[in-house]
């Protein structure tokens, strides 16, 4: 359950093509940054952690149905501008290939990445970390 403290959640959402991991990442609308990112959000008062991860990955992409949920992938505290101190609590999520994405208004693109173009792509050294931690969980099954 979520203590006092300001948390946060992240979701990397992947599905399995010809059995390798492609993972969706999003693109922030410019006015939220303008880089790419896995589902992140914040945690409600009183909201367990899986349960705001499951929450915010359905309002960021309309996937409500995971074939797998990884917790505790990986864990970190950053210092956000305007917003302090924060804990980020990741998960990973897997879906049906054939999934449809709906995009919330806080994104203006998207994209599947092999782990190789996800590390390419994310712009924050703690997100590339949370990729490489949950393909290895993915790996070892």
């Amino acid at each position: 359950m979520a203590d006092d403290r300001i948390a946060q959640v992240e979701v990397i959402i992947f599905k399995l093509v010809d059995r390798i991991p492609h993972y969706l990442l999003l693109k922030r609308i410019p006015s939220r940054g303008g880089f790419w990112q896995p589902v992140t959000g914040g945690v409600n008062a009183g909201e367990d952690f899986a349960l705001a991860a499951k929450r915010e990955a359905e309002e960021e992409t309309g996937v409500s149905e995971f074939l797998n949920f990884y917790e505790d992938v990986h864990f970190f505290e950053f210092n956000s501008i305007g917003y302090g101190h924060r804990g980020e609590h990741v998960y990973g999520a897997q879906i049906k290939t054939d999934a449809e994405i709906i995009l919330s208004s806080e994104h203006d693109g998207m994209k599947w990445c092999t782990l190789d173009e996800a590390l390419d792509t994310l712009k924050y050294e703690s997100n590339k970390e949370g990729v490489r931690k949950l393909a290895i969980l993915i790996s070892e099954g």
